[in-house]
């Protein structure tokens, strides 16, 4: 169901998804695959309950292929 509408919305054009961390793990293989694309930006975000640290680690991880090393 989660893959369906990340499918969905990115077949529409959305610019930006943004989806739980929680949700996210439930769909690697989606996250991953939209990982490299411009849009739809995919952008993982906390809970009710907090961080898994997984929306950081991507951003991160996104920043350092951008510029070649860690600045955050």
């Amino acid at each position: 169901m989660i893959r369906r509408q990340i499918d969905e919305m990115a077949k529409n054009e959305y610019g930006i998804i943004y989806i739980t961390e929680e949700f996210a793990q439930l769909v690697p293989d989606t996250i991953k695959r939209y990982e490299e694309q411009m849009i739809p930006a995919i952008v993982l975000i906390p809970n009710h309950e907090g961080t898994l640290g997984i929306g950081k680690a991507m951003i991160q991880g996104q920043v350092e292929r951008a510029v070649g090393q860690n600045i955050l």
